[in-house]
């Protein structure tokens, strides 16, 4: 058998999760042959069904998967019910505070108000269903409008987004037209020697 095909098709299987793989699909990314494959399989079902595993191999409608074991229900319906509580990192907090105020906002103006990329913050309270696509901007490209979830209102206990805290005023008004804080400075150094 190929060296590592084990390890290759369960890494394969557990990166797939429920989507899994056809018999083919794992030949092609292993570059194994049939019958290599089918051992593997084998093998892979009969060591997890014979140890204390968590985990077992099923093929379901032509597709392999890992999935958990019908003895493991109890302890994985603990986790459901208790779920860990996973707290916001400050990246995520500021840019969820932005969509929450701006919304429907596109990612680049977002980009722009923060100052840096927000993908990741994005993805990630994506994921904990604290924000969604709102639909598309108009204009070129079409940018994704996002905006807050009823989840993010149950997450901050709030009826509605009126209930929001009000912004401080110094920042709640937009500026008339945006300035350029180097210039200003360079402007004012610029005056000073000028004037002395």
């Amino acid at each position: 058998m190929k060296k590592n095909l084990l390890g290759q098709i369960e890494a394969l299987l557990f990166v797939t999760g429920d989507d899994g793989l056809s018999f083919s699909q794992l030949q092609f990314l292993t570059e194994a042959n049939a019958e290599q494959v089918e051992q593997a399989l084998s093998e892979l079902k009969n060591r997890y069904d014979g140890e204390a595993f968590g985990v077992t191999l099923k093929e379901l409608a032509g597709v392999y998967q890992l999935v958990t074991k019908p003895e493991m229900a109890e302890t994985i319906q603990k986790l459901v019910e208790n779920p860990t509580p996973q707290s916001l990192s400050q990246a995520s907090l500021e840019v969820l505070a932005i969509v929450a105020y701006k919304q429907p906002i596109t990612r680049v103006e977002l980009e722009d108000l923060r100052g840096v990329k927000s993908e990741k913050a994005l993805a990630t309270l994506a994921a904990k269903g604290l924000i969604q696509e709102r639909g598309r901007a108009e204009g070129t490209g079409r940018a994704i409008l996002y905006g807050t979830t009823d989840e993010f209102l149950n997450y901050f206990g709030l009826k509605n987004l009126e209930e929001l805290p009000p912004l401080p005023e110094e920042m709640a008004q937009e500026p008339e037209e945006d300035t350029d804080l180097f210039m200003t400075k360079f402007q004012e150094a610029f005056k000073e020697e000028v004037n002395a």
